[in-house]
């Protein structure tokens, strides 16, 4: 891609594409979604290096690993014994079906049973959760279905009296799904609850502060915002408008790994919630998102994942960070053992 003179790019870990790699927009990466292609699938699960049960722990002694059930109590004592985390990112199953195809991994259930499902994995969470900690769970609300399964959650949230609220945060997407007589779905939301009395380092986007005025008396002095501010910089608020979407033009997209969220997203809450060799988990996973922003920010990492593939994966991705300082691997395989036609 060609930028003007002075203009800054809006992708900013993109390759360039040139003709003969990329056809009319057809996307390149090697690997469809993963919790679909039972064939692929079923190649990749011999080079897989745990089986359910089983945890990976890190070599250099920070981080772990196992293909583990967030819902079962002593699936999660096995991944932590006796240690306590200071942060949780948890990026669940949304129950809102999206895309081409009603799959394992983002299947619909009743939302009665999927409130169930998500009691004991809250549970299991508050089992670990250190006396200050904060919480952060990704969720989705399914405009055709009467905003499920989001309120539901809401108010399940609240019988877990150890946790309060503290803040509901959307993050917005670049694309997202609808229809020419709807507003586009472009909305990801994302919640956060602490435990006592955690830690909170107040952060700043990329976007400089332009709009001055706000003024106030300090000392008999009548100030503005700008000699007022910490940093030139706004604070990212409730609303998240500065993080790009992951696609497979990006260095940190995982191909294989459907919705994956931004690495931006978790350095945000990461250094925000936590500190230096503090234990931050996630019980979902997935592209490994969790466990690279940890390893980048100097915390450790628990982390599970119920399928084996996506276990593999996340391994993988931290280990070619630690070999290349690469975040993914935009549409090249992660699994190069395995041809993919």
């Amino acid at each position: 891609m060609h930028h003007k003179e002075n203009e800054l790019p809006l992708f900013t870990e993109e390759k360039p594409i040139h003709k003969n790699e990329e056809q009319k927009g057809k996307t390149t990466e090697k690997l469809t979604r993963l919790d679909i292609d039972a064939k692929t699938r079923e190649k990749i699960l011999s080079y897989c290096r745990l089986k359910s049960g089983e945890i990976w722990e890190d070599p250099e002694g920070k981080h772990k690993v196992g293909v583990l059930d967030a819902t079962n109590p002593a699936d999660v004592q096995k991944l932590f014994g006796k240690e306590k985390s200071r942060l949780v990112i948890n990026d669940p199953p949304y129950n809102v079906v999206v895309g081409n195809a009603n799959t394992q991994n983002l299947s619909k259930i009743n939302v009665n049973e999927y409130i169930g499902f998500s009691r004991k994995w809250v549970s299991n969470v508050l089992s670990i959760l250190d006396d200050n900690a904060g919480l952060y769970i990704w969720l989705g609300a399914d405009q055709n279905d009467g905003l499920q399964p989001l309120p539901e959650f809401i108010i399940m949230m609240r019988e877990f009296n150890e946790l309060r609220t503290r803040s509901f945060i959307t993050m917005r997407n670049q694309r997202g799904y609808g229809t020419q007589k709807n507003w586009m779905s472009v909305r990801q939301e994302l919640l956060y609850y602490i435990k006592g009395n955690p830690p909170f380092t107040v952060v700043y986007t990329d976007i400089p502060k332009i709009l001055r005025g706000y003024y106030k008396k300090i000392n008999g002095k009548i100030t503005e915002n700008f000699e007022r501010s910490k940093s030139q910089f706004i604070r990212p608020g409730n609303v998240w408008v500065d993080i790009q979407q992951v696609f497979y033009r990006m260095e940190e997209n995982v191909p294989g790994a459907y919705a994956q969220k931004p690495l931006k997203s978790i350095v945000r809450i990461v250094e925000a919630s936590s500190q230096k060799n503090d234990l931050v988990s996630d019980f979902f996973s997935h592209s490994g998102v969790t466990l690279l922003a940890s390893e980048q920010l100097e915390r450790r990492c628990y982390t599970m994942e119920l399928d084996p593939v996506f276990a593999e994966l996340s391994i993988r991705r931290l280990e070619h960070y630690r070999k290349t300082s690469k975040t993914g691997w935009q549409w090249d395989n992660p699994f190069p053992e395995v041809p993919i036609k």
